[in-house]
């Protein structure tokens, strides 16, 4: 505060002052009253300007040109750590004169109560403005904005990303109001976009002097799953993970780190979008070119996976140089198998070189080549009628398959399972990886397949049926199953036989059902086909028949011994009987006339 200097007055009027005059004629009280009249008018809760007198440590004097200064304390600026004195800054009057006649004034409230029309004005004229970072929040940071609380986006704090956001609380940034939501008194602020529009100069002037196969210095920006960001000072580019090194790489920062300064070479760039796509090992020779010019088709090499798919294994026999074992030269065997079944990523691996194209920088591989392959001696090892023990692999309809060893596939008919069962599917009797033993029946060595047979390990017990289920032969059976064109009875010694409809019908009319337990009668045999036909009914219709035949032949015999004996009749001609015929003989005599 400036100090005021004031000269005495020689003819002042003493006298007059002590009886509240002085020498404008005026008393004391109207003189207060002009005093009053000439400082400003206020009211409690009114918001004014008034001018930084003094800062301390702990507080704002502010001079509203009222008879006091008001106290403010200086923690209500701390958004503004550049205050000083002669600022112009608004206060909410809280109290005119507190009980120690203190004027009580707050910056904050008359921030919060002007503060929703600055911040609207704020994003209607695009006006940057100055706030100060609180604290951390959940994606970004809380803002005092004033005296609102905004949020400052996470990303929207810098241009780059940040890695510490801790070391900007307590700061004061400018800032552009970004969005409002009205209903919800949310606002949102950016200190990125007070640096776009430079940054974007930047760009065009940088992207105007970039070329394809340019090579300029960067630094690692940011470390992603897919690729790395470099800034090339002003404008960033992105080396895809797959230009970082002619090996595999599973993660960017097994080749760089951050704030590395590395050289990159331009591969592409996009006018428009402002992309730019960078490599890193372009600059390194092709490892191709340093592959051993004297390997061939049929040498063999070993590697390890890198890469693993179903189709097959990725192996790097040397850094950058890949060789592909696909899943069918994994193995011998001819079954669909998943490539995991035989290697997995790390595996040290030995494989035969099959086919390789250095122009093209392509090499297929086999690992099944270092094994002899079964079916070049299949034929000494599974001979016509040996027997073996093999697992079941999968099913079809008419069949199954199964696998002697590694690379050796044969085919059981469904027809070569049972001799007695009537199998309608190949899962009723088996199942998948289940053993089974087998009769080679066949070699088809052209198509790599062996027919087998499982019944053949037993005798043809239809030879002895043969002899047992006679036609004519009744025997007790049990209905397993009704099917539209009859039903399927199970017989002694484990066979199965079958009876239409007509032939279910009991004595009593009834349809005979499933789980009863009958007499059938054969009624046909057929060893070729393997089918015996049954009759339930035939039973009580034949011995119906003979019982009848029986009655008739009994009541024939009957009659013929009841009938007496005849003795021959002789006719007697009398005179009157020879009379009446020459009668007659006169008669037609005279008619022939």
């Amino acid at each position: 505060m400036s100090e005021l200097k004031n000269s005495p007055i020689a003819d002042f009027d003493w006298d007059s002052y002590e009886h509240g005059q002085v020498e404008t004629g005026k008393t004391r009280e109207e003189l207060e009253k002009t005093y009053d009249e000439s400082l400003n008018t206020i009211k409690n809760k009114d918001v004014i300007e008034g001018t930084v007198i003094a800062i301390t440590n702990r507080e704002v004097v502010v001079n509203i040109g009222y008879k006091s200064d008001g106290i403010i304390p200086v923690n209500e600026f701390r958004y503004n750590p550049e205050l000083k004195v002669g600022d112009k800054v608004e206060v909410f009057i809280e109290n005119q004169e507190d009980k120690k006649g203190q004027l009580i004034l707050s910056h904050k409230k008359a921030r919060a109560t002007r503060s929703w029309d600055r911040v609207n004005e704020a994003l209607e004229n695009d006006e940057i403005i100055k706030g100060y970072i609180k604290c951390r929040t959940k994606g970004g940071m809380i803002v005092d904005v004033f005296g609102i609380e905004a949020f400052l986006p996470g990303s929207q704090i810098d241009v780059k990303p940040i890695r510490d956001y801790d070391v900007y609380v307590g700061k004061t940034m400018e800032f552009k109001v970004v969005k409002i939501n009205q209903e919800f008194k949310n606002v949102v602020v950016s200190h990125k976009a007070l640096i776009e529009a430079e940054l974007e100069q930047q760009k065009k002037d940088i992207i105007a002097k970039l070329e394809k196969g340019q090579v300029l210095e960067g630094t690692v920006k940011n470390i992603t799953s897919y690729g790395v960001f470099i800034d090339l000072g002003g404008v960033d580019g992105l080396i895809h993970i797959t230009d970082l090194s002619w090996g595999r790489v599973n993660d960017p920062n097994e080749v760089v780190t951050l704030d590395q300064k590395l050289n990159v070479v331009i591969l592409d760039f996009d006018d428009e979008k402002k992309r730019i796509a960078l490599g890193l090992k372009q600059l390194q020779p092709h490892p191709w070119d340093a592959l051993d010019p004297n390997l061939k088709v049929g040498d063999k090499v070993k590697g390890k996976v890198v890469v693993m798919a179903d189709y097959g294994a990725f192996v790097e026999i040397a850094p950058g140089v890949e060789g592909l074992i696909h899943v069918s030269e994994m193995s011998w065997s001819q079954h669909l198998r998943s490539a995991q079944d035989f290697m997995k990523v790390g595996d040290e691996v030995e494989a035969v070189v099959l086919t390789l194209d250095r122009k093209e920088r392509k090499m297929s591989l086999g690992i099944k080549q270092l094994k002899a392959d079964p079916w070049e001696n299949i034929e000494e090892k599974y001979p016509v009628n040996s027997k073996h023990t093999a697992k079941v692999r999968n099913f079809t309809n008419f069949g199954v398959f199964v696998e002697l060893e590694e690379g050796v596939d044969g085919l059981i008919h469904i027809s070569d399972l049972s001799w007695t069962k009537k199998i309608k599917h190949p899962s009723e009797f088996t199942q998948i990886g289940a053993d089974i033993d087998v009769q080679v029946l066949e070699i088809d060595k052209e198509n790599r397949r062996l027919s087998l047979g499982h019944k053949q390990l037993e005798e043809n017990p239809w030879d002895v049926f043969e002899t047992i289920f006679t036609v004519g032969s009744i025997h007790e059976g049990t209905i397993i199953e009704k099917v539209d064109k009859g039903a399927v009875i199970a017989l002694p010694y484990g066979v199965e036989g079958f009876a239409t409809p007509k032939h279910l019908i009991k004595e009593d009319g009834t349809q005979a059902q499933v789980d009863e337990k009958l007499n059938f009668k054969v009624i046909e045999f057929n060893k070729e086909s393997k089918r015996i036909i049954l009759s339930h009914s035939r039973i009580f219709e034949d011995e119906a028949k003979a019982e009848k035949a029986e009655a008739k032949k009994a009541a024939k015999k009957a009659k013929a011994e009841e009938a007496p004996v005849a003795a021959p009749a002789i006719e007697k001609t009398t005179l009157g009987d020879i009379s009446e015929l020459a009668a007659l003989k006169e008669k037609l005599a005279k008619g022939e006339k």
